[in-house]
Parts: C-alpha cells; structure tokens; sequence
C-alpha cells in the first residue's frame, strides 16, 4: 500500500512542478454546452466572483460496467444469483474510481491551488465536494456563471451556459455539477393537479366496512371509477387480505423534495376517513441536505405520497425523506452557497447508508432534453447503485403524454420531436404510468410514454418492445427513438384520489398518484418475501417483463396524445402509455420465486 501513496503523491507533485502538466491543465475541452438559454430561465448578470459555491465532481466509476453485471444477475428469476443483493461495501468497490482517475483529478486540483484533503470524498471516492468560489470554479472548468432567474417560480440560480475540462481529464470525470442543469425542484414538474371538477368525499366507511368482510367485495365498486381511496385500491389491486407480517424489517421509502412536507395531522385524519383500521400508526421524517418539516405547511405531493404508501402498506414503516435543494442565490452572500442539485444530494445520502429501503417511490421529473446527459447518466448510475443493494425504485412516468408544450428540441434546431421524460426514462428504475375507470381499466389521456434519447433500450424488455414496436408499423416515424429505453413498464390508477390537505378532501390526479400506488403493492410483496426468509425483490425490471407479466392486468385501450398527435396507443401487451399493466398482487404473490 505503501509503495502506491507514495507513487500517487510524486505524481501529484511532478504535476505540479513540470511546465509540460501545468499546459496539460490548460488544454481545455467543451463537456456540456447549450446552443440556447434553457427554456423559462432568464439571466439577470454576473454572478458574484468571491461568492463561493460547492463543486461536485463526479469520477469514473471503474467497475461500473461490472455492478450492472451483477444487478441484473441478482434481478433476474432465472439466475442462481437471483435474490443476492450486493453490500455497500461491494457497490462502493465497484464503483471506485480506478487510481489514476483519482490521482490526476488531485493534480489537476493541486494545479489550482486545492488542497485534495480540503475536498469531502464519497465513501467508494467517486464524489469529491469542493468548496471553492465562483471565480475559482470558472478558471477551473474555463467558463463564466451568471445569474438566472425563472420566469414562473422566480427562483434565482447559479448556472453556467457550458463548462470545459482539460482533455485528459474527460476519460476520468463524467460530471461536475452545478454547471448546466438548470432545473431545481421548484421548477420541475411534480407529476400531480388537483381536480375540483370531481366531487370530494367525506369518506368511504360502507366501502371500508364491505372490504372487511371476506368475499364482502366480489367486484370492484363502480363509485372508484370517479373518485379513488385506499379502499378501492386494494380491492382493485387485491390487496384486502394480505396482513404485513416483516414489519420489524420491511420500509417503504418516499422521496420527498424542496419545500414539499407530508403532515402528521393530515394523515390521521385520512386514516379516520379512508382507512380507520390504521388511526394511529405514522411515517417518521428523515432530513436530508437541509430539508424541511414544516407542519404548518403541508404540501400536495408530500402528503399524496405519504397517504397512499401508508393506506397501501399498512402497517408498513414508512419514511418520507424531505431533500433540500438549491435556496434562491444571494448576491451579497459570500457563505457556501449549495446549489447542488437535489437528486444527487438525496441519493448521495442514501447510498452512505449502512441499510436502505426495500422500496422508494418518486414523483418528480423533468423533459429529457432538458436534463445534461452527463448529470443524467450520474444520477441514473446511482439509482442501479441502490437497485444492486435490493431497492425497488418506482418513478412516476409523467403527466404530458408523448410531451407536452410545443414538443421543440432545444438543439438548435427546434425539430417537433416526443418529449421524453427523466428519471422515467432510465433503465434501471421502474416507471409507473397511470389509468382511470374499473371494469376494464383504461389508460389515462395524460400518461407519460415513450422512449429516451439518452439511453440504449435494456434487454429485459427488448421482447416486449419489439412486439409493440412491430404491430406500431411507421407510425409517427422520425418522431421517437425506437431503439431507446421504452417506459412505462407498468401503471395503476392515476385519478380522483381522495387526498387530505388542511384537514379537508381534495380529489387529485397525475401519475404522482399511480407510483405511491403501485409502491404499496411492491412493498406488500416484499413484506411477503422477507417474511417468508426470502431476499427482497431489489430491481423490478427483469422480473417484471419475464414470469411477472402474468401477475399483471393487460390495459388494451387508451392512448396518450401530446405534440399535436394523438399519441400512443394501449393494446395488447406492452405499451408505451401503460406498460405491462397493473398489478394483480395475489397473482405476483403466486409468482415469486
């Protein structure tokens, strides 16, 4: 070990000393740019040179190739290594940056006077946090930041239009952030609306009262075509009878962002409308990176999530995690700014954890294009990350169809193209679509489908899309990537949930409704696995599109029109409105290996 330190440390120092090293360090290259001002944002000016900011500097994970290698070993039914999930301490050995990475990433921070002590490393070393200024960063990656503010929510961030690194560092970092992904959380899209154009309920205590007597609900009431509780939920999804035995180790995680709080009272008060058999149980709140409580403000979201994960998994632990992001810039602050993006703060937090949630459930997303390739990838990385350690991630699969607004490509070019959605769009999280009605479920209008631009179609689910893509002919040709990674993989219901807000019923929609949903059923079956001294399911995705396909209800009719079409339409099989369907739990009980 010896030998090796001593080794790096003279590298860093020939580095440092050499004249030839000191023009490597100038010899910069482009690694993202925009042709244009990313859409909504507005620049007021130069952003304070001495204010300081936190760089984070993602290196190349150097067995990355090889944990995704495991993930699907462990994540495939047919495998002997199925159910083995890996330890942290297996993933952050995988996902090391290889030495050199480390070692020149040190040098050329040492050429710009950083001390590589001073910077916070990552438990596997693939994240360095670095306290610099603004003048400091803009030397550093040779370009300018400035102020922008949103001309909708008015927040006001530090973005760069583009940032370079040296030539011989790109084969060794793959991201640094924040630099030109311009979203924060209070400008993404939180995949839900209220609807006051369907009736609230003051609760549903006849349905309640039939769902406890066995065989008390032979059909699915016809009143869940209109307005949906946990009642109908767990009699659509057969869910009634099954009692959560492995809750002294099974959670279910909800991921929970920027000013966004689930309300302890609020959820009581849902329970003693919508399910009284669990008055007095509650989710325990973890803080992340500045995150908020507030329980004088409850938000829509929050306690959307957090209703229908607790009505769905009673008496599941449930934990929202409440991620602060990105507080409004300001000018005259010269105390480290955070402007680190959400995402990477929460599942930087969650990987450093010893234990992580069997299931996580996220509403939030942004258009594709929107998002840098290099911080997408980053961020879908360490989802496969917490896949390999057995977590079931489900990410709501938006709320525009094939895209919404005008549908223009932010290249330059301004070609109408399907907008697809991000994180939906990565491969190694399961994407949940939404439906309407009962007896048949339909695809809902809004359900967010399609296929990524930014990442190659997985082979757990080529079968499936190529069926699809077969039977859809030139239909919308030159419109989608066709050999994209399709979503969504599956769907539940995703309108007229009864949600509690200020101690009264709102009815709300969006396919922020259909993940919690279908969470809760992923979180049963995991309950029934651990119990049963099984592993948990871990990554969804291979299980799903093999023998799982038979525990899920086809949904044959819908479509979901955006960019002046109608859309896609649901049919037999897979489909890129509502996936494979929605879940039958009884059926995927009977399927589990």
């Amino acid at each position: 070990m010896l030998p090796t330190v001593l080794a790096l440390a003279a590298l860093a120092a020939t580095s440092i000393a050499s004249p030839f090293h000191d023009k490597r360090w100038d010899n910069l290259k482009v690694k993202h740019e925009w042709v244009q001002t990313p859409k909504h944002w507005i620049e007021v000016g130069p952003a304070p040179t001495e204010s300081k900011i936190h760089l984070r500097i993602g290196l190349k994970q150097h067995g990355f190739d090889e944990l995704v290698k495991h993930l699907y070993e462990v994540s495939d039914p047919s495998h002997s290594r199925y159910g083995a999930h890996l330890s942290k301490e297996d993933v952050d050995t995988l996902v090391a940056p290889h030495p050199d990475s480390t070692a020149l990433t040190d040098s050329w921070l040492l050429h710009h006077g950083i001390q590589p002590s001073s910077c916070h490393r990552s438990s596997s070393g693939d994240w360095l946090t670095v306290p610099v200024t603004i003048e400091q960063a803009e030397r550093m990656l040779g370009t300018k930041y400035r102020i922008y503010q949103h001309d909708i929510t008015d927040e006001q961030i530090v973005r760069a239009m583009s940032y370079s690194l040296p030539e011989d560092l790109h084969n060794h970092i793959n991201v640094v952030t924040p630099t030109t992904y311009f979203s924060t959380m209070k400008a993404m899209k939180a995949t839900h609306r209220i609807m006051p154009e369907i009736t609230s309920l003051d609760d549903d205590h006849a349905l309640q009262s039939q769902i406890a007597q066995p065989g008390g609900l032979a059909t699915v009431p016809a009143s869940c075509s209109t307005t949906i509780t946990p009642t109908c939920l767990r009699a659509l999804y057969n869910t009634s009878t099954y009692v959560p035995q492995a809750t002294d180790v099974n959670v279910l995680g909800v991921a929970g962002y920027l000013d966004e709080f689930a309300n302890h009272a609020d959820l009581q008060t849902f329970f003693s409308r919508f399910r009284t058999d669990a008055v007095g149980a509650d989710f325990t709140v973890v803080q992340v990176n500045g995150g908020g409580n507030d329980q004088t403000d409850p938000g829509v979201e929050a306690n959307l999530d957090i209703q229908y994960t607790e009505g769905m998994s009673f008496p599941t632990p449930n934990v929202y995690f409440s991620t602060g992001g990105s507080p409004p810039f300001v000018a005259d602050d010269n105390t480290p700014t955070n402007t680190n993006e959400p995402y990477l703060d929460f599942l930087g937090f969650l990987l450093n954890q010893t234990t992580v949630p069997q299931t996580l459930t996220t509403s939030y997303g942004d258009d594709e294009q929107t998002v840098p390739f290099d911080f997408a990838q980053a961020v879908c990385n360490d989802f496969a990350q917490l896949g390999a350690r057995g977590t079931s991630i489900m990410f709501s699969s938006g709320d525009d169809g094939v895209g919404g607004s005008d549908c223009l490509t932010n290249d330059g070019t301004n070609r109408v193209l399907f907008q697809p959605n991000f994180p939906a769009s990565c491969p190694f999280v399961t994407t949940v679509g939404g439906t309407i009605r009962v007896a048949p479920e339909v695809a809902v209008s809004f359900s967010g489908g399609g296929f990524s631009r930014y990442f190659a179609q997985p082979s757990y689910q080529a079968s499936a899309v190529d069926s699809f893509l077969a039977g859809l002919g030139d239909t919308f040709s030159g419109l989608f990537n066709a050999t994209g990674r399709a979503y969504p993989d599956v769907a539940a219901q995703g309108q007229g949930f009864q949600v509690i807000l200020g101690g009264r019923t709102i009815s709300v929609g969006g396919t922020s409704a259909s993940s919690p949903t279908f969470a809760g059923v992923v979180s049963l079956l995991n309950d029934f696995q651990l119990a049963n001294g099984k592993s948990p399911l871990g990554f969804l995705n291979p299980l799903l599109y093999g023998q799982g396909t038979a525990g899920l209800n086809d949904i044959v009719s819908g479509n979901n029109p955006g960019c002046g079409t109608t859309g896609f339409s649901a049919g037999v099989g897979w489909d890129p409105v509502t996936g494979l369907g929605t879940p039958d739990f009884g059926k995927l009980q009977n399927l589990l290996p």
